[in-house]
């Protein structure tokens, strides 16, 4: 098995996966981040804005021109909810799951909405319409329980509007 310059064996995903404008589009962001301290987050926040996800063919490229192993570039995008490693749906919903959520009925509105989605959470339903995350604070504790539809908050979620909240997904 050969070995990178990073001492990891050879990956599945190689940087020729991405398309040759994406690669160009990578290269770009990255150049844009050049010469900025702690610029990881910043390049791969927008490697996402661009693609929608950050595709694993773009690890080993971000590894090299950041001077780190494919396996930072990994832990960091495995390591905070916002990064997807793969496509989301059309519509994204976000289910809070902290305590305050939690304690207000969050759970069964949860249950709901996957029962009524077809899918758990961190999944998207195989016509690709719909993804449902999970979040651990969307800073709504007042109307708990809360999600968030396409970037729009709700508040207050119960049965019904977690019902109207799947039918609008759907639609």
């Amino acid at each position: 098995m050969s070995q990178s310059r990073h001492g990891e064996g050879r990956s599945a995903v190689k940087p020729t996966d991405l398309s040759g404008a994406q690669r160009d589009e990578m290269l770009t962001i990255i150049a844009r981040f050049e010469g900025v301290e702690g610029a990881a987050l910043p390049i791969l926040h927008a490697v996402q804005s661009a693609f929608g996800y950050i595709p694993q063919a773009a690890v080993p490229i971000l590894a090299d021109k950041l001077n780190r192993s494919r396996a930072e570039i990994h832990g960091v995008v495995t390591f905070y909810h916002d990064f997807r490693s793969q496509p989301a749906g059309r519509h994204v919903v976000k289910l809070c799951r902290a305590e305050a959520c939690q304690s207000m009925g969050g759970n069964h509105v949860a249950s709901l909405v996957e029962a009524g989605l077809g899918i758990t959470m961190g999944e998207t339903t195989a016509d690709g319409r719909v993804t449902l995350e999970p979040v651990y604070c969307l800073g709504l504790c007042a109307v708990a329980p809360a999600a968030m539809v396409d970037g729009r908050v709700v508040g207050r979620l119960d049965a019904a509007k977690a019902r109207a909240l799947v039918a609008e997904v759907e639609a």
